[in-house]
Formats: structure tokens, sequence, C-alpha cells
């Protein structure tokens, strides 16, 4: 085939003239074909349909300046000409106005002067016009057109080398925004590669143009994929992706209308979005006094501006009374998302007269954000945004009562911070301000518990049960939302990486097919992806134990066999043998894979996650035993809530530490502490870059699994911090477990139905069936409940059922069980569901607030415990070993979009059935074959398994240069006897007599070494 002489351009050059077509709506290329051979910037299409850029000409920039001066001086004459004039009088006002303007923006960068103008001697200069709101007049929008936005290609920003070129500039009234170097993928040259190392090692930061707060991002580009950075710094320049995602991962989806990143110039350089990012997104962190170059400058992330961009959307079209699900990883930059939304709430207008009861109005939709958090990190960015954005100041303000709420109200407070411990009393201001409107931004970074009102009266009433469930966020959330009045006078924004279904069924969309999906997403997949947290699960190793007990009295007394063989391993995982064992192995991996390593610069940390308090605590004195054993090389932290009595000694975070709890996270942070050993707290919420290494001896499952590993996940790229930093040693979890939880949330997370409600009326039929209560004491219980009466008057009425139950009925234990367990999951259930109702049972409302408190009186003996009790005195661990099963093993997770069914409801209650008894020897037995494999072998068996085991010991890394050629004898024995040690720890799945007589046996020991010496040689 003969090719014509036209054909496609596939260079930068065409990438340029692209964007430049689509700013301007012409091009250099365009304006040469139609002979415009000079004053190019003039002969453009003329700037009047409110959609253009100027063409700018790179003559007209003055690099020592860094300014546009043809831009600039045609804004500030067409616009300000009286300002002018007052300047004119002096004969250089060009060059007062010019070194004015360059000097504050050395000083205060070009946001500043941006949004705050430019004071020279008696004459004020607007330097961007404000981006106008729904409610702007006329005048205001007229206003905003009168900005010039231009574009310019091959701009010579270089003082010193006049032929360096940057490939294009983007100017607002002369002042520069926006550097860009851009390559075309279609000949080889991409913007991740060239691009990036182009800005890091062929422009010279120091320039007037590129020196930071100058410009307010910088950008590589091609066809494929964009990254943008604030701050030029050399090679130690940080580029972030500026992408939209493509399946649920980095990068960008194809195209039909042209390139995959046509999205930059025809959505995001547009005039309206960059007048609006610069208005309501950049930030600069850090105090107004300190010196530019020690500030931070934020440019929102691509899906950061979209979220907000989306809400801010649905919200002025749909009105007050939504809901919306936004499921973003961590990584995401939720602070960040939340605090632009939070800003843009405030003042955000109505934008159809077709939302009920917004007709005329001029006022904003909602009368106050309200931010639940707990985070004191998003309470500085709120305020500290707020400063930079807002003339007014003062509008931020804390709530924890309605009282607050109101009197915040009234002083004229635009947002309100609030915690999820308080949000309750947040909801029930809500529903009394029933005249105001109400945007409330969920940040569901922690899981927290709380007191409630209900347990605060169960404790004024005698009695509160201390093994109730657990409580996330989320189910704090809902459990305070079970009031349907607030409905229609607030919006929900809940944030979340880790959505239950009752979340997703409250917050999330409705689709077609009856599922339910989050309004928006960033998904784990694309963090990793990306870059802005570090893979978990690319390096787990874990462990399974082996152990054998025996009898330690003669008798052979029965016992129930199921709840006999959970017993036993439970005695087996806390004995003081097995937590000793498990720690050696724990520290020893800390100190030759963290610490020796010198991993973040010597500043690597690690957490130990242990099954309960009792169990951290002795994981603390057992690691503490072995720091001081190796001359106590760092410190280690416990943390844990409350006191705990353990073997008649009472602790707390406090007597163990030497200092507050308070003090936790900041002493953790020191070079100082190098483990952290928890139970439950810091598994979530808690965030510090400097962990690379968990320890985890306790139950991972859903979205506690996810939360508790994604501790090790945050990026600190200023210490070097990679993925394959990470470990996780678990000694508890299986990997298909860990994986199972991980799948859910890694992409896109959906539920699959609506939950069915008729399971309450179940459970309640079969409650009202036993009789423990009659609903006339339902009614008086709950009616003097919520007239605030004393608790000296319910206490008698729930008395009376307790009594019932405990006595006049004669109940069986299991009837008792059955019961119980059913008034728990009634509670549990309708807890969940009732903010997801569009509709109210007032019957099932009741029976909640008397079964909460009815519960914890409920008294059900138990005839096996004691027997158990007296099981675990007559037995005695006698061998524990460990196998390492996965090293070093990556978990590949499912990049489908997970599928979640509604949490089950069905009524369930105590199994009945005679329990299965056995003798102890049988069930000692049973629970050895299960756990404990031995090594039954022949004298020629046995020496081949020698002579096996000495070709491990003369493989080990360390036996050349610590045993062989180390001329210090006494550490040479020592080595020797580790590396024995470590070469029958690898066999000791195999050869588990073998391990436990040279454990146990120090004659046996002693020969052992003395055999593999001749054996190997020493």
């Amino acid at each position: 085939m003969q090719r014509t002489a036209t054909h496609s351009q596939t260079n930068e050059q065409a990438l340029e003239a692209a964007i430049e077509v689509a700013l301007t709506g012409t091009s250099l290329e365009k304006l040469k074909d139609l002979g415009v051979t000079t004053d190019v910037a003039e002969a453009a299409v003329p700037y009047r349909s409110g959609s253009k850029f100027y063409l700018g000409e790179p003559q007209d920039f003055d690099a020592q300046l860094a300014i546009d001066t043809r831009r600039l001086w045609h804004f500030l004459e067409t616009t300000q000409g009286k300002e002018l004039d007052k300047l004119k009088v002096q004969a250089d006002w060009r060059k007062t106005l010019l070194h004015r303007l360059d000097k504050m923006i050395q000083r205060y960068g070009t946001l500043y002067v941006l949004r705050k103008g430019l004071d020279v001697a008696d004459a004020h200069f607007t330097l961007f016009y404000s981006v106008p709101l729904a409610s702007s007049s006329a005048e205001v929008w007229a206003r905003f057109e009168q900005n010039e936005f231009s574009v310019t290609r091959q701009v010579r920003y270089n003082t010193l080398k006049p032929g360096e070129e940057i490939d294009l500039v983007i100017f607002i009234n002369g002042l520069p925004i926006i550097t860009s170097e851009l390559k075309n993928a279609w000949t080889g040259q991409t913007a991740r590669v060239n691009g990036i190392h182009q800005y890091k090692t062929g422009r010279d930061a120091a320039q007037p143009l590129l020196q930071f707060g100058r410009c307010l991002v910088h950008f590589a580009a091609d066809t494929e994929e964009v990254w943008m950075t604030t701050k030029l710094a050399g090679s130690a320049t940080v580029f972030l992706p500026f992408n939209k995602g493509h399946k649920e991962g980095a990068g960008n989806p194809p195209n039909d209308s042209g390139h995959r990143t046509a999205y930059l110039w025809k959505e995001v350089l547009t005039r309206y979005s960059l007048g609006e990012i610069i208005e309501h997104f950049v930030t600069l962190e850090g105090k107004p006094a300190d010196p530019l170059a020690k500030r931070n400058l934020l440019f929102p992330r691509y899906h950061q501006l979209d979220v907000v961009r989306r809400l801010i959307g649905d919200a002025a079209q749909k009105g007050v009374g939504q809901t919306y699900l936004i499921q973003h990883s961590a990584g995401s930059g939720k602070s960040n998302s939340i605090t632009w939304a939070a800003y843009r709430l405030i003042e955000l207008y109505p934008s159809t007269d077709s939302i009920p009861g917004s007709k005329g109005l001029t006022e904003p939709l909602f009368d106050s954000v309200i931010v639940v958090t707990d985070r004191r990190v998003l309470d500085r960015q709120l305020k500290d945004n707020i400063r930079e954005f807002a003339q007014v100041r003062n509008i931020v303000a804390h709530a924890t009562t309605s009282g607050e709420l109101k009197a915040a109200l009234e002083s004229g407070k635009k947002i309100i911070i609030t915690t999820i411990q308080k949000f309750p009393h947040i909801v029930s201001g809500i529903a009394d301000l029933s005249d105001k409107r109400f945007a409330v931004i969920i940040d569901e970074a922690h899981s927290s518990q709380s007191g409630s009102a209900a347990d605060n009266m169960n404790r004024a009433m005698g009695k509160r049960e201390e093994d109730e469930d657990e409580r996330d966020a989320q189910d704090l959330i809902l459990e305070a939302m079970r009031s349907r009045k607030m409905r229609g006078n607030a919006s929900y924004f809940a944030f979340t990486a880790t959505p239950k279904p009752t979340t997703l069924e409250k917050f999330g969309e409705a689709q077609a097919d009856g599922s339910f999906k989050p309004f928006h997403l960033y998904s784990m997949k694309q963090a990793i992806e990306e870059g802005f947290i570090l893979d978990v699960l690319a390096n787990y190793t874990t462990y399974r134990s082996y152990y054998e007990i025996e009898k330690s009295i003669e008798d052979n007394p029965l016992f129930d066999t199921v709840r006999a063989q959970k017993k036993l391993k439970a005695f087996v995982e806390r004995h003081e043998q097995t937590i000793a064992t498990k720690a050696e192995i724990m520290l020893e991996h800390f100190l030759s894979h963290v610490v020796a390593p010198k991993k973040l610069k010597g500043k690597a940390k690690g957490m130990v996650v242990t099954q309960s308090i009792e169990s951290a605590i002795q994981y603390y004195f057992a690691i503490k035993k072995l720091l001081a054993e190796k001359s106590n090389p760092f410190k280690i932290v416990i943390a844990f809530s409350g006191k705990k009595l353990v073997k008649g000694q009472e602790y707390t975070e406090e007597s163990l530490n030497g200092f507050s709890s308070a003090d936790i996270k900041d002493q953790f942070d020191t070079d100082e502490y190098r483990l952290l050993v928890v139970a439950n707290k810091f598994l979530t919420g808690f965030d510090q870059p400097k962990l690379t290494a968990m320890y985890v001896d306790k139950k991972l499952q859903g979205v506690l699994a996810v939360q508790a590993l994604s501790r090790l996940n945050r990026s600190a790229p200023w210490l070097g911090k990679k993925t394959e930093d990470l470990f996780v040693l678990d000694f508890f979890n299986e990997v298909e477990d860990i994986k199972t939880a991980f799948d859910d949330f890694y992409t896109a997370t959906t539920l699959s139905r609506a939950t069915d409600v008729n399971v309450l009326h179940e459970l309640m039929g079969q409650l009202e069936l036993v009789g423990v209560y009659e609903w006339s004491e339902v009614e008086e219980f709950v009616a003097g409940y919520f007239a605030g009466v004393d608790a000296q008057e319910l206490s008698p009425i729930i008395q009376t059922a307790a009594e019932r139950f405990n006595n006049e009925l004669e109940l069986e234990d299991n009837e008792k069980a059955d019961f119980k367990i059913k008034a728990k999951h009634f509670v549990k259930v309708y807890g969940q569901m009732a903010a997801l109702l569009p509709y109210e049972v007032v019957r099932w409302e009741k029976l909640f607030w008397f079964l909460k408190f009815l519960i914890p009186h409920l008294l059900i003996t138990d005839p096996v415990a004691g027997a158990i009790d007296e099981l675990l005195d007559s037995v005695d661990l006698s061998t524990y070993g460990l196998e390492r099963t996965k090293l070093g093993h990556s978990i590949v997770l499912d990049p489908a979009e997970a599928e979640l069914d509604p949490a089950n409801p069905n009524p369930r209650g105590a199994h009945g059935g005679d329990a299965e008894e056995d003798p102890l020897d049988i069930i000692v037995r049973s629970f050895n074959e299960r756990w404990f494999t031995g090594w039954d072998a022949t004298p020629e068996e046995q020496r081949v398994k020698f002579v096996a085991l000495a070709r491990h010991v003369q493989e080990h890394p360390n036996f050349q240069s610590q045993y062989v050629n180390n001329p210090d004898v006494q550490n040479r024995e020592l080595a020797f006897s580790k590396i024995v040690a470590d070469a029958i720890n690898k066999q000791r799945r195999t050869d588990l007599d073998l391990y436990r007589l040279f454990a146990q046996d120090e004659s046996f020991r002693q020969a052992m070494l003395q055999a593999m010496r001749r054996i190997v040689g020493g």
C-alpha cells in the first residue's frame, strides 16, 4: 500500500497542539497555515465565548520575574485602570508594581496574591476574580469572565541557559500556575519515565518559574498517564499520579473520542475548573509566618477533585435528606477530601427549583456542616484550610451535646466538629433543630467504643455485662440514626475504606436490581498500584503450632469432648511456655530482619497483636526479659484499656510503661521505643508510618483483619519505605482467611440485596411465648425511660422480669440460654436495621429498649464450666513447637468486584442435645493426635536423619563465618549450638521427638552437639 504524504502526527508537538486547540480554539500550527506569523496572541480566536484561553507567545514571558507581562498589563489596564492611574504619577510605575509583585510572590507564593491581591502604595489590585457561586449576581459572573487565562508553548524559562524550554505553561492574568512537560507514548517517550526524569534532572528548579510556590503544580503528561508534583527538588522530587484509574486500579480508561488523558485539558484545565481549584482546593499548609520553603503545597489528586465535585453537584440537584457512601481506601487522602468537601458544602446553593422546599432559596443549602471524626489532624486541617479559604475565619467550633450544637449555630459557626462517641447527642440536636438543614460528614477512620445513655442507665441499675459485643464506628453511627424524625433536615456523607453490609444499605446507592453500591470509589487496588499505600500481604509468613499435653492426675474423669478440645487449645495458646516460644521467634525476626538491616534508616518499628489483655501483658514481660538478656537494645510499649489482674497483680498501661496512656503514641514515635504490644487497642485508626513488621497471635477476620493489618501500609517516602520492607508473621490465622477478608475490600464492595426485616417478627414472637415479660411492663419501662425518670423507678420493672427468668418459670438451662441468645440477637439485628427502614414499627423499638436493659440481668448457670476448669487442672503442657508453613508468601487478591450479602439475621438459639463425653485419657490422646506429630524411627533411620541434619548445619549461612572461621572458642561453641538448633527447628515438623529431646534433655543435647561436630568435621 502506498502511503500518502499526509499522515498522523504522533510526536509531543502534536500533543501540545491538541491541548492548545482544546484550550484556545486554535493552535500555532493552524495560525501558521492561515499565514499568521506575527502577533499570534491577538490574532487568535477572540476571547469572548467564556470557554477559551488566550494564545500566549514565548517572547511575552519575562524569565527573571516569571510573568507573562503582556497578559498582566492587559488585564490590569482593562479591569483596574483607576488603580493603575494612582501609580502612573511615578516615572517607573511599571517597575515599582512588578518589583512589589515579585517580592510578595517570593515571600508568600502565587496562591497568596491570587487570593489576597496586591497592595502597592495607595493602590490595591485584584489579581484574580473569584469563581461565582450559584447565587452570584450577573456582575460577579462578568467579573470572573474578565480573568485572562492563557497557555504558552515552549517557554524559555532559564535565565542562565536562554535556549532551555518548558513544553507548556498556563497563566492566569499573566501569573504562571501550571507547567507541563509533554511526551507522546506513540514515540516511545512516556511521562512516567521521560517526563519525570526531565523535571528531575533537566530542569533547573532554582529558576524563578520553577521555584516552590511560584506555580501551583507541575504536570508530566503523555497520551496514557498524568503525573504531578507541587515541589521540584531535583532527584528528590516526588511525583504523584493524577490519573482517573482503570478497572479499579492504576492508569486511565480508554477514551472513545481521543487520548486517555484528554480529561486533563477537557475537564481539569478549563477556566472554571482552574478557578475553582485555586479558590477551593489548593492549600498551602503550615503557619503563615513560616518561610515559604518550609510550607507544603497541596494540589488535589484526581479522585479527590472528582469526589468533591460529584458530591457537591448531586447535593445541589437533590437537596437535603440524601445519603452518600464514599469508599476510599487508606492512602486516598480522606482527611483532605473531607476538608475540601466541608468547605464546599457550607457555601453550596441549590441548583434547581425542583428541590422540595427550596424554591426561591437565596441562602446556602445547609446551615451547618457537622464533621464526625476522632482525628486531631483533621480538626487542625479544617481550621487551617478555612483560614486560607474564607474571609470570615472564626466559623469552626466543637460540639459534644445538642445544647452545644444549638449554641454553635446561634453564634454563626458553619463547621461543627464532634466525635463518634458524642454523635448520638448530635443526632438528637439535629432532630430538635428541625428548622435547620445539616450536612453530616462521617469520617469512619476509627473503630471506637463508647458508653451510651443505655450503658449509663445499666450502671445506675447495678449491672452490666462485661462481654458485650464490640461495636465499631459503623455500628455506632447506625444505632444513633435509628430515629426517623431527623431524616428530612440532614444529608449524610459517609467515608470508609471497609463498608459493612448495613453501611452499604444505609448510605449506598440503590440499584435497579436491588443491590447497593458506593457513590464514589477509590479502591485499595488503585491506592497500592499508585504507590500511596504499600501491599501488606506481599510478605506474609504463617506458623502452625504443634504441641503435646499429658495428664497430671491418676484419675480418668469424663468431660464434654467438644468443649474440652476448645479449652485445651486455648490453654496451650496462653501457656507461658507457648508465649515464650513465640516471643523468642518474634524478637529474633525483628532484630535480624528489621533492626540489624536498619530498615527505614534505623527507625522501623513493629507491633505484636495478641488475643487478650492478659496475653498482651504476658508477651510484654516475655519480650522485655529477652531484651534484657540482649542488653536492652531498645524499649517496648504496651497498650490496653483499663486495669487487668494477672496472677494476683494488677496492671495498667501507666504502671508498665512508666508514662500516661495519652503519651503512648508520642513515646512510641521516638527512636527509643521500637515494639508496641496490643490486644485490641491501636488496631484501627492508628497512623504510624514507621511500622514495618506485625506479629499476629490473634484471630483476625473480616473488617478487623483489613483494618489491623493496614496499620503497616502507610508509605513513608522520606524514610525510603518500600513494600519489601514489610513483614507479617502470623501465628494464628490461615492465609485463605486473610485473603477472604481483604478480597471484600480490594476493589468495589457491593451489597447484593436489602436485608429481610421479617426475622424481627419471628424473633419477637418466639420471645413472647416464653413468658419472661408482659407487654404492659415493656410499655411502662419505655415510657418512664424516655420521660427521664429516676433509675430507681425503672429497676423494679426489670427485676420482676429477671426474677421470672432466673427462678419463677423454672426454665431448663438450655431454655434459658435459648431465650437469652434470641434476646441479644433481636437487640443486635434491630440496632443495625432500624436506621435502614423507611418505616417505623413502634413495638420493635419499645422491645429493643426493654431487652437492652433486661439482658444483663438474665442469669445462666453453666454446669459444664466447673468441669472444664477441673479439666485444665488435670493436664500439663509437655511439648510445644512451631512450624513455619508459609515463608514470605504473597497473598494475591481477587480484582473482581466483591458482592456482600446482608448480615445473616436468621433466628437462632441454643442448640439442644446431650453433650458427648469421653474419659480424660481419650481426650488427651485425640488432642495430641490432632496437634502433635511424633518421630518413630529405627536406629538406621536415626543415623540417616543425623547425616541429613548435619548437611543442614553445613548449609547454614553462618556456619563458615561464625563457626569454621571463628578464632574465639567460646563464641564459636555458642554459634555452633545456635546453628544446630536452627537446623533442628527446620526439621521439627517431621522429627518432633528429636526436637523435644534436644530442647528438654540437656544430656541428650550435649551428646547431640558432640555427634554433630564429628559429622561436620569440627
